[in-house]
């Protein structure tokens, strides 16, 4: 029981900060790292998988391509929260906020994989 309302505020984790990059797209546009092409695309991509990742992970015959799609897409974010920390002076974050962020991942995919694995 308890792994699955786990389960379900992870996916309205996931549901909630996908939604948000359609709705504010700006806040990702400023920390997307600028070697990477087509921002704002890249952001409604991620937002999508993310949705769709988290929506995933609702149904038993979905749910572990939704774990394997949503690790994946905790890794291919990874640069833009390394690249948010690099610049958090001139995003007006706090920089124990920016880099206390980027541990924050370890324990995500570890709650990815064990809500998704059973």
């Amino acid at each position: 029981m308890l792994l699955r309302y786990s389960r379900y505020a992870l996916a309205l984790l996931f549901v909630a900060a996908g939604s948000w990059h359609f709705l504010h797209p700006a806040t990702y546009l400023a920390i997307m790292p600028p070697q990477l092409p087509y921002p704002l695309a890249l952001i409604y991509v991620s937002g999508f998988f993310e949705i769709l990742g988290g929506l995933g992970l609702l149904p038993q015959p979905t749910r572990r391509l939704a774990g394997w799609g949503l690790l994946a897409l905790l890794v291919a974010v990874f640069p833009a929260n390394v690249y948010m920390a690099l610049i958090h002076e001139k995003l007006g974050i706090p920089g124990w906020v920016a880099w206390g962020r980027l541990p924050l991942q370890l324990p995500m995919l570890w709650w990815v994989w064990k809500t998704t694995q059973a």
